[in-house]
């Protein structure tokens, strides 16, 4: 009896348990295409090809699938950005599920800031099976993309010190009032551990530069200030710093390039 009693219980277990599985859910439509994300924000003095992800919602396509697409906005185009490809047209390519909008955005920085938008909707796809956003509402058919306005010495670059150096990339400069600015790293192949080492500097108007006395929270107390000074090519942007380690013996000083990345 005991042994019935168990063996009852483990059937009733194993019901449960598989009542209680989950059922896989297949998307079966309405297929359609999209824009995978709606927003993106960059400053303009990012310099990299910028991809907008559109994606197919439905089973791969055996031919490619043409995507039709407007532009809007208060950015102008070949001022503010620019469409690399063909301007108007996408294509996801067959058997595939995502195509992209390239496009790159042009650094006109001239230290007033402000901000622009460009809008781009998808009006039409070559699939009939297709239909352009999702659901009645037509979610994903739009993308709003804002331009920041940058000042003149803000972005990327990348860093050198002397012919033989490799660069050091993914340095960044920042600035709210386009006169004080911070510099990500200076540490260009100067010490011997590549912590990055921040520092801030200021524009003088007159394509020099001043690194004020501070102190460097990430160096020693006893040999934490620093102070220099800088020049800048208005043409090419390359930017010259000259930086005085003022507590070390000797007061040391390193020169070092950087260039727009």
């Amino acid at each position: 009896m005991k042994r019935l009693y168990t063996i009852t219980s483990l059937l009733i277990a194993l019901l449960l348990i598989q009542g209680c599985e989950t059922e896989p859910i297949l998307f079966t439509g309405p297929y359609h295409v999209r824009f995978t994300t709606a927003t993106e924000t960059k400053r303009e003095s990012f310099s990299k090809t910028i991809q907008l992800e559109v994606h197919l919602a439905a089973p791969a396509r055996e031919q490619d699938v043409t995507i039709q697409y407007s532009i809007g906005g208060s950015a102008r185009e070949n001022i503010d950005y620019r469409i690399i490809g063909t301007r108007g047209s996408l294509t996801i390519p067959r058997g595939q599920y995502f195509g992209y909008l390239e496009l790159q955005l042009i650094n006109n920085s001239n230290n007033i800031l402000r901000s622009q938008d460009v809008e781009f909707t998808l009006t039409s796809v070559s699939d009939a099976e297709l239909a352009v956003g999702q659901g009645i509402g037509g979610i994903g058919k739009s993308f709003a993309y804002t331009i920041l306005d940058d000042c003149v010495l803000g972005g990327y670059f990348y860093g050198t010190r002397g012919a033989f150096t490799i660069p050091l990339r993914d340095i960044t400069i920042t600035s709210q009032d386009c006169r004080n600015y911070r510099l990500s790293n200076w540490n260009i192949n100067i010490f011997q551990f590549s912590d990055p080492l921040p520092l801030t500097f200021i524009d003088n108007d007159n394509n020099t530069l001043t690194i004020p006395e501070q102190e460097q929270p990430e160096l020693p107390t006893e040999l934490a200030t620093i102070r220099g000074t800088g020049i800048v090519n208005p043409v090419s942007r390359q930017i010259t710093l000259t930086i005085t380690l003022v507590d070390f013996d000797d007061q040391p000083s390193f020169t070092f390039n950087l260039f727009p990345d």
